[in-house]
């Protein structure tokens, strides 16, 4: 399909990786695999760049902060930190997004705001945080902590959000370019933030100017209560997990509103799910994610692959040019960050019209 017949709207497709091998625990003992390539980062940037070549618009990592499953019976799931992961696939890549988890828990705001904003300029303006409040006792006991009250938690990922934007948006934009006759940067534009709140705290400036996006998209997990909230003041993406179609619309509605309540619109959020590569005959695929797409339950998907070794390529080789044809994702990226693929607005630093919570 050419491109005059594009929908106006296309739909988000990205990946989730993690463990080198799949989302099965059973892949790991297949034939075709190295089992050495747990943390072989080859493998990783091999899954990413075949997602890239199918023109997908992000790779995500999940993480938690302590060993899940039984290692005598298959690999962890989760294990390389995700960000310094992303650092290094950000060098063998060009296009396609880069989305990491990283806990508001643990992790001071000048720390994650360092960290991340240096993966937004390495890969030239395609990081995404996934920022998530840890929960479970096994990860507070790897800090020497004890599980919190729920909306403790959510007091704490309020702050840091809001401080890590105040930090990524301290070298400001209007600093200017380095000038070998003049300044290397405007002083004036580059300031302390010092704000302080019942958690966290940060004097700043951050030392890292703008990358091309500005600063990292923020994806955030679909949630309730506390969580929906702060989605609806801080998320650029929000991730669910498969239901039912009903449920999708009204959640996707739900979020819309949030954004709405908390003075942006509603547009400038967008839900997206987890879909299971089934590897079926690839129409069956193709017109399930088309189906929940164009009822307006999602904005788009994350897939799920047991293997990412073959499963990742047949989805590129056989999907994604049936999506293509009918419409619903263009042919190759039509920008070069990550807010570009999202078809988001620009944002810089805090957002003017979100209530500070410090």
């Amino acid at each position: 399909m050419d491109k005059a017949k594009m929908n106006k709207k296309k739909m988000i497709l990205g990946v989730v990786l993690g463990n080198n091998f799949g989302n099965n625990p059973a892949t790991w003992r297949k034939s075709h695999i190295d089992p050495s390539s747990y943390t072989n980062i080859d493998a990783t940037v091999k899954q990413a760049r075949t997602a890239e070549r199918g023109g997908m618009d992000f790779i995500f990592l999940p993480d938690r902060l302590f060993m899940r499953g039984n290692p005598a019976l298959s690999p962890p799931i989760f294990n390389i930190d995700p960000i310094i992961t992303l650092s290094a696939v950000a060098q063998a890549t060009e296009r396609i997004g880069l989305i990491g988890t990283a806990s508001t828990t643990f992790t001071e705001p000048y720390l994650l705001a360092r960290q991340l904003k240096a993966l937004d300029v390495i890969s030239r303006g395609r990081a995404g945080w996934n920022a998530v409040p840890s929960y479970e006792p096994e990860a507070f006991a790897n800090f020497g902590m004890t599980l919190p009250p729920r909306e403790k938690k959510y007091e704490r990922l309020h702050e840091v959000i809001h401080l890590v934007q105040a930090l990524w948006g301290s070298w400001g934009e209007k600093a200017g370019k380095p000038d070998q006759a003049g300044m290397f940067a405007n002083p004036a534009y580059i300031r302390p933030v010092n704000l302080q709140g019942r958690h966290v705290g940060a004097r700043g400036p951050l030392p890292v100017p703008p990358s091309e996006q500005g600063q990292p998209v923020i994806m955030m997990p679909v949630t309730s209560g506390y969580g929906l909230k702060a989605a609806g003041m801080y998320a650029n993406l929000v991730i669910g997990m498969p239901s039912s179609m009903e449920q999708h619309r009204a959640m996707r509605q739900t979020l819309q509103e949030a954004a709405v309540q908390a003075g942006r619109g509603p547009e400038e959020i967008k839900f997206i799910v987890f879909a299971p590569y089934t590897g079926l005959t690839a129409e069956q695929v193709a017109d399930h994610l088309q189906e929940l797409f164009e009822a307006e339950a999602v904005d788009g998907f994350v897939m799920n692959f047991d293997d990412f070794h073959t499963e990742i390529d047949e989805f590129v080789e056989r999907v994604i040019p049936i999506l293509r044809k009918r419409g619903l994702i263009p042919d190759g990226y039509q920008g070069k960050t990550l807010r570009d693929h999202l078809e988001l607005p620009s944002q810089y630093g805090l957002d003017p019209r979100i209530v500070s919570n410090l």
